[in-house]
């Protein structure tokens, strides 16, 4: 059946109307069901006597992408019965169950170029593929070997596992394809001839006639679809129903057998996996992206859904979406890719920064986004690889949503050589509990030389305190006085003496808030003892302190408190009230202006390093 692949669907009228905006791939679905609803070429299924009574007006669609939204029109919701759809999840099945080797040993995967219904075995007198009655049955005959009388409840709770609800059996249609299904009974008796069924052959057919009579609709399709999609995970419920590996053969086999002998001509044209049924279902699976389920009876001189069949062509043509005509830059993986020389993520002794500023090459940090597959992982290593990984490699996931099982275990490669040339690797944005970890521990030689953090400021700060001990930078803190305070540099003596009379001495315990935000400004505190931490109001850190510097500062431009301040342990410091300072000033003015022009360099690093940080964005 040819498709004007090139012909666009009509454009939305231009100009205002009154009709709300709709997400684009809603309105497609809408014009694509409004064009080809009125199409009334094919005729549907006659062969079993009950599927010749289906309504040849009913069409619907439905849509469902990965992360668990459904698009529906038309008659979406409307039940009919599932028949050789059945076929791709009897097949996942059968290798969850069996496992793939035993299964293949029974059923081939290559196409047939016969018709789904064919009474012929391929060279090794095997079924062609599970896509073919015969390949069907022996699946459904494998799975009755297994669980006998279990087998069909269990096909259809994986059926309905895959729906997200349970599937009812269209008793009506069993009992027509019963009477009628003369030629699947002489398949299943050459199937126990060449001993691939070994059981009881009207039981094997009775579990297979019930399959196909599973009533569902073209939204159970879609969910279907989208499990298959998103790795065997139902998008909806979450449930894990097939494993990746399950998924990947099945979807392999629909690509090359699953649309009867149209399956070449829909490759070529649409490009998704799929499969078809005389009941008037399709099912298309677009790999970590949607899930596709249409519904009209009329068939065409394939089998298949002749108005399902033209509004797949349209959407993979309008949309772009064959699965051949993929493009990635490997490159986009990597957010930024810097040292501690370019950023630091902590306030620190004079020396320490120092010394961190002499070793900045000893922490490397790239922070990553996005999928990451084979390829990507590959262009992560040779660009690490490329130069000296120093004593850190700070790789940040928490922008990652997905690792392939090709990306974790080259990952676990790279940490393991990492490791073994001296380098530790960190990192961040990563739980040792998570989906993430656990996969890459799979794979790993040595899980316990991974270290793992929440946040990247933490793994950063973790990577240059390494650092700071391993050069002999730490030294032990005592109180630093006001004289040593980063905002009072340049004072005299007699100044410093002038101010510490007006100061408070104040201590806080590990974790309590020192200044809330949005508070008014009222003082200045000069971090004497302890560390504390500046937190947006939603919980994000903006910076660690040590002794020596200020916090609270910006009271002296005027405005509310633009953040919390926290004590991360036992913290002392001394506060000076604004209205005390005043006096200062009126009494100090030259000193006053060292403290303002202190407070302006300070604001300029940070804005610097602002800067910096954008910058390293933008270079990636």
């Amino acid at each position: 059946m040819a498709c004007p692949m090139n012909q666009a669907l009509p454009n939305a009228p231009s100009g205002a109307t009154d009709q709300p905006a709709k997400p684009p791939l809603l309105a497609f679905l809408e014009q694509a069901h409004a064009r080809y609803r009125d199409d009334f070429s094919g005729a549907v299924a006659n062969y079993i006597p009950e599927l010749n009574k289906a309504d040849p007006a009913r069409f619907g669609v439905a849509i469902a992408t990965i992360d668990g939204h459904v698009y529906e029109v038309g008659d979406s919701a409307y039940p009919f019965t599932i028949q050789s759809v059945s076929k791709a999840f009897v097949f996942g099945l059968a290798l969850e169950l069996l496992g793939a080797d035993h299964v293949e040993s029974f059923v081939g995967v290559e196409p047939s170029g016969e018709a789904f219904n064919s009474i012929r075995l391929n060279a090794n007198n095997q079924p062609f593929n599970p896509m073919v009655n015969a390949g069907a049955i022996a699946c459904s005959g494998l799975i009755y070997a297994a669980r006998r009388d279990e087998a069909f409840e269990l096909i259809r709770s994986i059926l309905g596992r895959c729906a997200g609800r349970d599937l009812d059996v269209d008793e009506s249609v069993y009992q027509s394809e019963t009477a009628t299904g003369d030629r699947n009974r002489a398949i299943g008796w050459m199937l126990r001839n060449y001993g691939i069924v070994k059981d009881n052959v009207d039981a094997v057919l009775d579990v297979y006639f019930r399959q196909c009579a599973i009533l569902v609709s073209a939204r159970d399709l879609a969910v279907m679809a989208a499990t298959l999609a998103n790795g065997g995970v139902n998008p909806l419920t979450g449930d894990p129903v097939l494993s990746p590996l399950a998924v990947a053969r099945v979807l392999s086999v629909m690509t090359s057998s699953g649309m009867y002998d149209y399956a070449g001509e829909w490759v070529y044209r649409v490009g998704m996996p799929a499969k078809s049924g005389v009941g008037g279902g399709i099912i298309a699976a677009l790999p970590s992206q949607i899930g596709l389920g249409t519904y009209s009876p009329l068939l065409d001189e394939h089998g298949n859904s002749a108005r399902g069949l033209r509004l797949c062509e349209a959407l993979s043509a309008h949309f772009d979406l064959h699965v051949l005509n993929r493009a990635n830059d490997v490159r986009t993986c990597i957010v930024a890719d810097y040292d501690v020389g370019r950023l630091q993520r902590r306030g620190r002794q004079p020396h320490e920064q120092k010394l961190l500023e002499e070793q900045a090459s000893t922490i490397r940090i790239m922070e990553l986004t996005g999928t990451l597959a084979f390829s990507n992982v590959d262009y992560i290593a040779r660009r690490l690889l490329a130069h000296d990984t120093g004593l850190f490699t700070v790789l940040d996931l928490r922008r990652v949503p997905l690792i392939t099982t090709a990306a974790a275990k080259m990952l676990a490669d790279l940490f393991d050589s990492l490791s073994s040339s001296g380098t530790r690797p960190v990192l961040a944005g990563i739980e040792r509990d998570s989906r993430h970890f656990r996969q890459l521990q799979a794979f790993l030689t040595d899980s316990g030389a991974i270290r793992t953090f929440s946040l990247l400021d933490e793994a950063i700060e973790w990577a240059e305190d390494q650092v700071i001990f391993r050069y002999g930078g730490f030294s032990q803190i005592t109180d630093v006085p006001l004289a040593e305070q980063e905002l009072l540099k340049g004072l005299a003596p007699e100044d410093i003496a002038d101010l510490e009379v007006l100061c408070e001495t104040r201590s806080y315990h590990p974790g309590e808030r020192i200044i809330a935000c949005g508070d008014e400004a009222d003082s200045v505190f000069f971090l004497q003892r302890g560390m504390v931490s500046v937190k947006l109001a939603e919980g994000v850190r903006l910076a660690t302190l040590v002794p020596g510097t200020a916090f609270g500062e910006l009271a002296l431009i005027g405005g509310p408190r633009s953040a919390d301040v926290f004590a991360d342990n036992a913290v002392l410091c001394r506060r000076v009230p604004l209205d005390t300072f005043d006096d200062f000033r009126m009494r100090r003015p030259f000193a006053a202006e060292i403290i303002v022009r202190n407070l302006a360099q300070l604001l300029a690093h940070r804005l610097l390093q602002a800067n910096t940080k954008i910058d390293l964005l933008s270079a990636n």
